[in-house]
């Protein structure tokens, strides 16, 4: 679908905005637009979000896109293991997923010519089912998993200190099918079929060198990064994410998101500027929830179910009082609620930056959904940020009566690329 007659091989721009120059001219990784006559100016990837949804995310930058940049509506997530055991296969292909991945967020083809250029007797370079399509404000963003520092490719000096395997939490029913990889590829969009068209040409791209582990679709974000952003609902059908970490917070992304340049040191200094994604696949017994009432949801959750307030309060974003006493005299935020037990007040400050996502993925044979959360929360440290946060919602929280953690994973997400760099170049220095 375009937006008044413009071709996927034009740069949407829309209210001023023009198209991007996703690279520098001197750079190897510059896109060739055709018959594109401009260069652009999206916003960057820590500005408010763009008044077009079809918009263009600028790929390069200070960190990588995908994190901090306002929330899209779609979501294609996948987990890779790394099959070859040749260490410059690995690199060669973390270089040309560079390429590809810089030309598709720009709205180009993952190569030049890719639907039909190659002739009649090659496989196309671009699988198509995007073409004619806008940017649609994808963000692809890559991680490496703590598997990939082994011995196969010599990376074992090379792995951050924060890159640690998540523990057991009580509750979790990990299916092994849905866990681990070796490295992540999160491509967010606010057109699903421009997401699964990124994931599908990079996993294209990348045969014989790395194969599926396991992935996940997501529609309907379930957090707010962007102060303009209005808060979205969960599967439960209450607000979702409230006091998020929001873009426009460049003091709290910096204490509690981006690596700095003291956290690692030795082979693991190249994370600096990087981040640490968490990836929980939540199922939520819909079912259940929805056969429950509405104060017992309520005081689950923590919160009225219409507006978002803290139980107590009449707004969205009124601070939750967890000394305020309900006219019974029982705290008006039960001591189990999901709010007060996940409230930085609780967890001597730690915040989290969410990016999750709303799920179904049909049923579950006994004709119950298999729907929920699709968790994503990236922080400077998942040892000192998820891990006690975790702990004390498996421990108390009351929502465990209707949720379930049925996949987990951890990756380290390198810092942005500047002009001429390519993903892995760091890692592989």
């Amino acid at each position: 679908m375009t937006d008044g007659g413009l071709s996927r091989r034009r740069l949407l721009g829309v209210s001023g905005t023009a198209a991007v120059a996703v690279a520098g001219a001197g750079t190897a990784y510059a896109v060739s637009r055709g018959d594109d006559a401009g260069a652009a100016g999206a916003p960057s990837p820590t500005a408010a979000p763009a008044l077009a949804l079809d918009a263009a995310v600028p790929f390069r930058g200070e960190h990588q896109a995908g994190i901090v940049t306002p929330a899209q509506d779609r979501l294609h997530f996948v987990a890779l293991d790394v099959v070859t055991t040749d260490r410059e296969q690995l690199r060669a292909l973390l270089e040309q997923w560079t390429r590809a991945a810089e030309r598709m967020t720009a709205g180009a083809e993952a190569a030049p010519g890719g639907l039909v250029g190659g002739g009649p007797n090659r496989a196309p370079e671009d699988t198509g089912e995007a073409y004619g399509l806008p940017a649609s404000g994808l963000t692809i963003t890559i991680g490496y998993g703590p598997s990939l520092f082994d011995d196969r490719f010599g990376l074992a000096p090379r792995r951050p200190a924060a890159l640690r395997e998540l523990p057991a939490f009580t509750g979790d029913q990990l299916d092994p099918r849905r866990t681990g990889g070796d490295l992540c590829i999160q491509a967010c969009a606010n057109d699903p079929q421009v997401a699964v068209h990124a994931v599908r040409n990079l996993v294209r791209l990348g045969f014989g060198v790395v194969a599926v582990r396991w992935s996940q679709l997501g529609f309907g974000r379930t957090s707010s990064t962007s102060t303009a952003q209005a808060t979205p609902r969960n599967m439960f059908g209450f607000k979702d994410g409230t006091n998020n970490l929001k873009a426009e917070e460049p003091e709290g992304l910096a204490q509690h998101v981006w690596v700095g340049p003291d956290d690692e040191t030795g082979g693991g200094a190249w994370m600096a500027g990087g981040s640490y994604l968490v990836a929980r696949r939540i199922r939520m017994h819909v079912e259940v929830w929805d056969r429950t009432s509405l104060q017992e949801q309520e005081d689950v959750i923590g919160r009225d179910k219409k507006e978002g307030a803290p139980l107590g309060q009449t707004k969205e974003f009124d601070a939750p009082d967890f000394a305020r006493k309900s006219p019974d005299g029982t705290p008006a935020i039960p001591m189990n609620a999901h709010v007060r037990l996940a409230h930085e007040s609780h967890l001597r400050g730690i915040r989290l930056l969410r990016r999750g996502y709303n799920f179904t993925d049909g049923s579950d044979g006994v004709g119950h959904l298999d729907a929920g959360l699709f968790f994503l929360a990236y922080m400077r440290d998942p040892g000192r940020q998820f891990v006690p946060m975790q702990r004390a919602l498996a421990k108390a929280d009351g929502l465990n009566e209707y949720i379930e953690h049925n996949g987990s994973a951890v990756f380290a997400c390198p810092p942005g690329l500047a002009d001429g760099e390519h993903w892995g170049q760091a890692l592989f220095a």
